[in-house]
């Protein structure tokens, strides 16, 4: 029986290209190799599950290859791109700095700094979460990342940006990376899928790509999680099921019923949706979000905002068509003000249940007012 490899692992960049979501920073590498204008110290900071660390695995393999190709990638041939993909390179080492956040622990990567790489020109020497150094250690590691060998290049990875000294920041140059987006992670997840010889029904990935909220590791690792659970079929509803997610037509249903000002259908659907196990916060927030949703799909401008399957944003787009705009506004102001009281609410049903009320006559409040 073969080992299982998860797909954040299996399916990491092993080269600038494959790299998802950070063309201006894998361009602006790429330039300073083909230009040979390499700094002697590099800040990837980004939130988590974005691409730093595999960046900078890549940029470490790129500058050290024996035969660079003509796109400026890494051979993957050369003895030391070999060495590199079967994990025993001496030219790259790596420090977690949320263990070894020591002055000793530095002191000993400044010893090993002095060691020029045997293969290749340069060592890299990769420091994650560098937040995480004490004030002392940051001190000590000062003056060789000023002054260091020429042979010596250092990456430092940060989710926390903020909390890194000006005086390290003022040595680096800073690459700040971007959230993965949902369009580009159902891409990657896509591809996944059809390596993984795996059904996945669009609307599926597009939740998978929400809920990972921007990190392409965690998008991967839901993505473990649902096919494991699904059997080789990735379906939407399986998806919401696993991810305690509640569904888009809900909301829809929702907004229908306020339309048509059927108050106790609004009371019912939310009785439904309690027993399914959700928070009335968790359904104000969603249903807002629906609200949102629905106002810039009025536009084909805005449109683009909506990240939902091709299937879930004609659905926006039909809606969006009956609801007026003024309910829109006004339903956001009521589930932003029903929100706040409901933390602070001792029957937190009973507000939720008169925030739908107040949904539900919003228009006939509107066509009164109108007639007067």
């Amino acid at each position: 029986m073969e080992n299982y490899i998860v797909s954040a692992r299996k399916y990491r960049p092993h080269s600038f290209t494959t790299v998802v979501g950070q063309r201006s920073v894998t361009k602006t590498l790429k330039n300073a190799v083909q230009n040979n204008r390499l700094a002697h110290a590099y800040l990837f900071c980004g939130p988590r599950g974005v691409g730093k660390t595999s960046i900078a695995r890549i940029f470490a393999k790129t500058i050290n290859c024996l035969n660079i190709g003509e796109d400026h990638e890494a051979c993957n041939e050369c003895e030391s791109c070999k060495a590199f993909n079967e994990n025993r390179s001496y030219n790259i080492h790596e420090l977690d700095a949320a263990s070894k956040n020591k002055v000793e622990d530095i002191h000993n990567l400044v010893e090993q700094v002095r060691i020029a790489p045997q293969i290749g020109k340069y060592s890299v020497y990769i420091i994650d979460e560098v937040h995480m150094l004490s004030t002392s250690a940051f001190n000590a590691f000062l003056k060789t990342l000023e002054e260091p060998p020429a042979h010596a290049i250092f990456v430092l990875a940060t989710t926390e940006k903020h909390k890194i000294l000006p005086t390290i920041i003022s040595r680096c140059q800073v690459f700040d990376f971007n959230r993965i987006t949902v369009a580009e992670a159902v891409d990657h997840l896509k591809y996944v899928a059809e390596k993984e010889n795996l059904n996945a029904e669009e609307a599926a990935l597009h939740v998978i790509a929400q809920k990972a909220d921007g990190g392409m590791r965690d998008a991967l690792s839901i993505f473990d999680q649902i096919a494991s659970f699904s059997e080789g079929q990735i379906t939407y509803q399986q998806t919401i099921d696993n991810l305690n997610v509640l569904d888009y037509d809900y909301y829809f249903k929702i907004v229908d019923h306020c339309m048509a000002h059927e108050i106790s259908d609004l009371f019912l659907i939310y009785d439904e949706i309690l027993l399914k196990g959700f928070e009335g916060q968790h359904f104000m927030s969603g249903l807002a979000k629906h609200l949102r949703n629905l106002l810039v799909s009025k536009n084909k401008e805005s449109l683009r905002l909506l990240d939902v399957s091709g299937d879930v944003k004609q659905k926006y787009m039909e809606q969006a068509e009956k609801v007026p705009t003024n309910f829109l506004f006004k339903g956001l102001k009521i589930l932003a003000e029903a929100e706040g009281r409901y933390r602070t609410s001792k029957d937190q049903r009973l507000t939720v249940e008169l925030t739908l009320y107040q949904l539900g006559v919003a228009t006939i409040e509107k066509k009164k007012t109108l007639a007067k």
